[in-house]
């Protein structure tokens, strides 16, 4: 149960991925009409090294300590092939958002800035979570390097930290903050205008979506009872408030970041219409995948609650005969 349950939530990932591969294609279709495939195109700019070498590095480590585990516990075993997949799903989507032409049209449109901010938290996140990569990248280091990175983890204050952070609560409100406060103008114009700042809001997107998507995948897919309520509860109520902050930038009349200024006149659209389709985006696909993460959980969760009761019913006849 547990395992297909993980397949649903990599499924409705994907499922998001999906048109997120296509939407730079529907934008540079107007730039390309009126100006040409010039040498300033975003297919055409070179991609941050940095980024680059991060994605490589992520990558290597995952690869190698998957191939280290396997090749001590068998092929797809303790990390199935599902789960390694939904890694390389999540990896791929991490390149999609951060790479040209993406990183770069956002820098000039704000809905596709919006995507990347929806495919870092929404999409990357919960498959990299799925694909249990602390675990496979402990298997890069040796057998006695693992034991050392294993104590440290058992070190009391590091545990209660994790423990907390990840915690419904703890996860929920970090989730929210980060999402709201780099949406405040002056913290979102700040990391227009400087290269530090942005990568310091993506990796705050990415990190709390990490830290989210750990506290719903645990207490949903493995927890008690108790666990997947508060999971599903988080779930719902990140959709309400991400919905009010999509619609917010929807309904408004007035943009609310003037550092775009009029760059989206040159792919056909007025600052306020830019503005429009990032509360959209933010709105209708982040909804969708916070919903049907939720449904999937208390599908599972109704599913294991009958086989339960179908397990006491069927014993009850063999007591009452024994008594």
């Amino acid at each position: 149960m547990r395992r297909r349950t993980r397949r649903r939530i990599a499924l409705i990932g994907a499922a998001a991925l999906a048109p997120a591969l296509c939407l730079p294609d529907a934008a540079l279709a107007h730039y390309v009409a009126e100006h040409g495939d010039s040498a300033g195109s975003p297919w055409r700019q070179p991609p941050d090294m940095a980024v680059v070498m991060l994605l490589v590095g992520a990558l290597w480590l995952y690869v190698s300590g998957l191939r280290r585990l396997w090749r001590h516990v068998g092929h797809g075993r303790v990390v199935s092939r599902a789960e390694a997949a939904s890694f390389a799903a999540g990896w791929l989507t991490l390149a999609v958002a951060l790479l040209p032409p993406v990183h770069v049209l956002g820098e000039s449109l704000f809905w596709m800035h919006m995507v990347e901010h929806e495919l870092l938290m929404a999409v990357a996140a919960p498959l990299l979570v799925l694909g249990r990569p602390l675990l496979v990248m402990l298997w890069t280091q040796s057998s006695a390097g693992r034991r050392r990175v294993g104590g440290v983890g058992t070190w009391s204050p590091i545990r209660r930290s994790w423990t907390f952070l990840t915690g419904s609560l703890a996860a929920f409100t970090v989730h929210g903050l980060a999402l709201w406060l780099w949406h405040a103008p002056v913290l979102f114009e700040a990391a227009l205008r400087n290269e530090g700042m942005h990568a310091l809001q993506h990796a705050s997107f990415l990190a709390a979506g990490l830290l989210y998507w750990t506290s719903l995948l645990r207490g949903g897919v493995v927890g008690s009872g108790a666990g997947r309520g508060a999971a599903v509860l988080s779930l719902f109520a990140t959709t309400m408030h991400t919905g009010i902050l999509g619609a917010l930038l929807t309904l408004g009349t007035t943009p609310w970041y003037a550092a775009y200024g009029d760059a989206a006149a040159a792919w056909g659209l007025t600052p306020i219409e830019d503005q429009q389709l990032a509360g959209l985006v933010m709105w209708v696909p982040g909804g969708f995948v916070y919903t049907g993460v939720a449904l999937a959980l208390v599908t599972a969760w109704l599913r294991d609650s009958e086989a339960r009761t179908r397990r006491w019913e069927s014993a009850l006849p063999k007591e009452v005969g024994g008594a």
